[in-house]
């Protein structure tokens, strides 16, 4: 990598970002970093930071994407449904002690292409039943969490292959500088602007009581349902304790639940999901009564078929996002074959569970309860981006009238 000029001011503002306005780390507090090897460096910046904001601890969990993808090709069937006991208890003692977690990714998108689908669904089963109160306590919002990424070498070269390989790193931090703000003169004050721009739309939704979304672009004909007791909810999330903390960094997103059998129509991809070390492209999904029937991909059809079928839940949708087409990630035209960053240039839905934070005191209802509000359950959850330039979107509220939300792929208010 070629280390330009003001490279470590921005990789200092990056990792002060993540720790003061990502997880938003309090006096006193336990921090918990996910991080894969090759990110060495912005690790150490970031439990700097974390130190200088006050955190009590910092405990940093290392995975190598190698020899994750021996671990795939070489270990018996068996494995893959299991998870350790021990990494479950470290998971629930984080929510216990309301430490943060912040999730560092540099992943390589085609890791674990060639691998057994079954192989990488039953792991993730046997991880989403093993970690259920950690996953829910992401969903409730009851700690604070975000998830970033810095570029690796084989993620650059995924991103432009067009540019001489000693240069394609450096492109890719520019484009991660740019969409979470770096590119400014004080970008945590810019984030704290940009979050109350998108509540001011997630409360314009909220304030037209909306009933049904009806999706029409090429490839789409889509009619979602909403509970009457939904809510538009922005990336900027607070625990119960009152610590405001951004989930995703970038996040360009307004989003809700839909209910679990209220979908019906035809939905078609405009970019690709990457998913799990594969990449899905080029696919169109049927729903009847908010299940997924039909499935057809030009690549990667087989994993998506397993997906859906991880669990019932996995056939249902569980977020439903708005995202202007013109957007600062969309208007790069860069295709990330990251979901981090390609969901937030695109209208998008996702498979598998559903935020309960999305429901009005959703954070405290039974599972009964939220069953019968329409809200999906699964160990999955995974976005996959719908927008385009062409795209309408028009809404039926509470009283029967009806409202444009989207033409031409943005904004119609």
């Amino acid at each position: 990598m070629t280390v330009h000029k003001g490279f470590h001011e921005k990789l200092n503002q990056f990792a002060e970002l993540a720790v003061k306005v990502g997880v938003n780390i309090q006096n006193d507090q336990l921090l918990w970093i996910s991080a894969p090897l090759g990110t060495e460096e912005f690790v150490r910046i970031v439990v700097k930071q974390a130190y200088l904001a006050g955190a009590r601890n910092v405990h940093v969990q290392w995975y190598d994407e190698e020899i994750m993808r021996i671990h795939y090709e070489m270990a018996p069937d068996e494995s893959f449904n299991e998870y350790p006991h021990w990494l479950k208890e470290a998971h629930e003692f984080v929510v216990g002690q309301n430490g943060a977690f912040l999730q560092i990714e540099a992943n390589d998108p085609d890791l674990l292409k060639g691998i057994d689908p079954d192989r990488i669904l039953n792991f993730e089963k046997a991880t989403g039943d093993a970690l259920d109160l950690f996953y829910g306590a992401i969903e409730r919002d009851q700690i604070s969490w975000s998830i970033l990424a810095i570029p690796s070498q084989k993620w650059a070269n995924k991103v432009f292959p067009d540019l001489p390989e000693n240069e394609r790193v450096d492109a890719l931090w520019d484009q991660i500088f740019t969409s979470v703000r770096i590119d400014r003169e004080d970008p945590i004050r810019e984030w704290h602007t940009h979050i109350k721009t998108l509540e001011q739309k997630a409360t314009q939704l909220n304030n037209l009581n909306l009933r049904t979304l009806h999706y029409q672009s090429r490839g789409t004909d889509l009619t979602i349902q909403l509970h009457p007791d939904h809510l538009w909810l922005t990336g900027g999330s607070e625990t119960p304790k009152g610590i405001a903390f951004i989930a995703n960094m970038p996040t360009e997103e307004v989003y809700t639940v839909p209910i679990k059998a209220g979908i019906n129509g035809t939905v078609s991809s405009t970019k690709p999901l990457a998913y799990n070390g594969n990449v899905i492209e080029d696919f169109t999904l049927t729903f009847e009564d908010g299940k997924i029937t039909k499935v057809v991909a030009q690549e990667g059809e087989a994993m998506l078929k397993k997906l859906i079928q991880t669990d019932e839940g996995a056939s249902y949708i569980g977020e439903v996002a708005l995202v202007p087409h013109k957007s600062p990630i969309s208007n790069s035209k860069v295709l990330f074959f990251n979901t981090l960053f390609d969901e937030n240039a695109s209208n998008h839905l996702a498979i598998g569970s559903s935020y309960p934070v999305c429901i009005k005191d959703g954070d405290i209802l039974s599972d009964e309860e939220r069953e019968e509000k329409g809200l999906n359950e699964s160990v999955v959850h995974e976005d996959f981006m719908i927008g385009s330039a062409d795209m309408s979107i028009d809404g039926v509220c509470e009283d029967g009238s009806k409202v444009a939300i989207f033409r031409d792929g943005s904004w119609a208010f």
